[in-house]
């Protein structure tokens, strides 16, 4: 009799591989939830309380928030990517999004029974040349105070992506 057993005779047994597909479906599932809210044509999704309220939303954090998440491994990619909102102050939809991409793409290579070590070490090193890649991408601007045109297409590409491109450039 195994430990689970002792503590809950009605527990549900199953394999790492197959813990692994769960949890990988509940990352797409939230994936999929999301992925119509992001940019300025996304679709709103409409939250119903428990009381009846109603709220209209396409915010990604405002929806995590709101959703009653039940697996753990959805639940991590939700606090994950509320973490980001309130660090940088958006990208709460595209982290939930790139988080889904990443283990939809690791699924592929697990179902051809590679390790999942070998691929979080193919991240690792994936994330090392993007930061390299950055690194000589990047443009300095020594006064960008002083350059009002950067200054204008920093603000029109944050508000594009929460408002119409016609409203954004009326903007600045």
């Amino acid at each position: 009799m195994s430990a689970v057993e002792l503590i809950n005779p009605n527990a549900e047994h199953i394999g790492k591989q197959q813990a692994l597909m769960i949890n990988m479906a509940a990352a797409k599932g939230l994936q999929m939830v999301l992925k119509s809210n992001l940019g300025p044509k996304g679709t709103l999704k409409m939250l119903v309380g428990g009381a009846g309220q109603i709220k209209l939303t396409k915010d990604g954090h405002t929806l995590l928030q709101e959703m009653q998440i039940q697996h753990p491994t959805a639940t991590l990619i939700a606090r994950t990517a509320t973490a980001t909102d309130d660090t940088v102050g958006d990208g709460t939809t595209s982290t939930v999004l790139f988080v889904g991409e990443l283990l939809k793409q690791s699924e592929r290579y697990l179902n051809e029974g590679c390790h999942p070590r070998i691929i979080v070490d193919g991240f690792d090193i994936a994330k090392q040349a993007v930061l390299e890649f950055m690194e000589t991408f990047k443009k300095d601007i020594p006064n960008i105070a002083a350059d009002r045109e950067q200054l204008c297409n920093v603000c029109r590409t944050a508000l594009t992506t929460k408002l119409r491109a016609e409203v954004a450039d009326q903007m600045t």
